[in-house]
């Protein structure tokens, strides 16, 4: 079941759900907007290997706004920093960014019970399309789940994404990968 406006602000009363700024304007009836945040960040090298830490650059957008290419793979971050500890938070871009050919993320909407941080954006582009800092990116989307939580997701030993930060933070699939025994000589 998805929460209502009404319900987002009880349970932000409650302290169940923080946003970070908030502004009431940008609740919806069953969502609220949340903004591009400065940064943008791009992975150094073309080829990208899953078990090696790739090294992203950080790029400031400024005020008059930076062209995003298709032939370039983003990352961003919102402005919000977000909790979520009773409910799943699900992102999802707004119609009108998705009418301007912007994808926000590859595969990662859905956040987990626990997840205390700003989002990071998988930004595309079908076109070359200019953005700006502070322009609403996406939604985000509330969901009641059934039963308790044993372990939250700041509270996972396996929880790679949970140093606060303000800006993009780039893959970390490379900590899945454990160190294979030295052999013997």
């Amino acid at each position: 079941m998805i929460l209502t406006d009404q319900r987002i602000l009880e349970e932000m009363a409650k302290g169940s759900i923080v946003i970070s700024p908030f502004d009431p304007t940008c609740l919806g009836s069953n969502s609220y907007d949340v903004h591009l945040g400065k940064t943008l960040a791009v992975y150094r090298d073309e080829l990208l290997d899953a078990r090696l830490h790739n090294q992203v650059d950080y790029m400031e957008i400024p005020d008059t706004g930076l062209i995003l290419l298709p032939q370039r793979f983003y990352l961003g971050v919102t402005q919000e920093y977000t909790e979520t500890h009773r409910h799943v938070p699900f992102l999802e871009g707004k119609s009108s960014i998705g009418r301007l050919g912007i994808d926000i993320h590859a595969t990662a909407g859905k956040g987990d019970i626990g997840f205390c941080n700003t989002w990071t954006l998988e930004i595309s582009v079908k076109q070359p399309v200019r953005v700006y800092p502070g322009m609403p990116i996406g939604q985000l989307i509330y969901f009641e789940v059934s039963g308790s939580i044993t372990t939250p997701y700041a509270s996972k030993a396996s929880a790679k994404y949970t140093v606060r930060s303000d800006k993009p933070v780039e893959s970390m699939m490379w900590k899945n990968f454990r160190q294979s025994p030295e052999e013997p000589h």
